[in-house]
């Protein structure tokens, strides 16, 4: 079979809280998300037709993002303003260099903060 390029996607979701600063909102009080987060990987599938491992995507999501946001005060653990767009673009910065590594690109991430609401970060957007 020709060796072509596919995209993969796997979905994550963890619970955390956060207040928003210099807002004037109900976000400037502290409360929570259960949020869901979107990766998409591409590459050339290898020898046994996979772009790269679920499974070596799971840990590395987990190791380099999760432990660091799951059931936590996001406030207290990141040093920005916790906005869902700050927060998707400080996961791109995480995982970039591995999933560069791994062979594949990283082509998009969402992140979605509440059932109806969400940012996308592209590609191109980071180039």
């Amino acid at each position: 079979m020709t060796k072509r390029k596919v995209s993969i996607t796997k979905v994550f979701t963890f619970d955390c809280a956060h207040h928003l600063n210099d807002y004037e909102g109900k976000c400037k009080n502290i409360h929570g998300h259960t949020y869901k987060l979107e990766i998409t990987v591409k590459g050339i599938t290898d020898k046994n037709g996979l772009v790269m491992d679920f499974h070596d995507l799971d840990d590395l999501v987990n190791q380099k993002v999760l432990v660091h946001v799951d059931h936590k005060y996001l406030n207290e653990c990141l040093e920005f303003n916790p906005t869902c767009e700050n927060i998707g673009l400080w996961i791109w910065e995480q995982i970039i260099e591995d999933i560069h590594n791994a062979g594949c690109s990283l082509e998009r991430i969402v992140l979605w903060e509440t059932p109806t609401s969400f940012i996308t970060i592209d590609k191109e957007d980071m180039e």
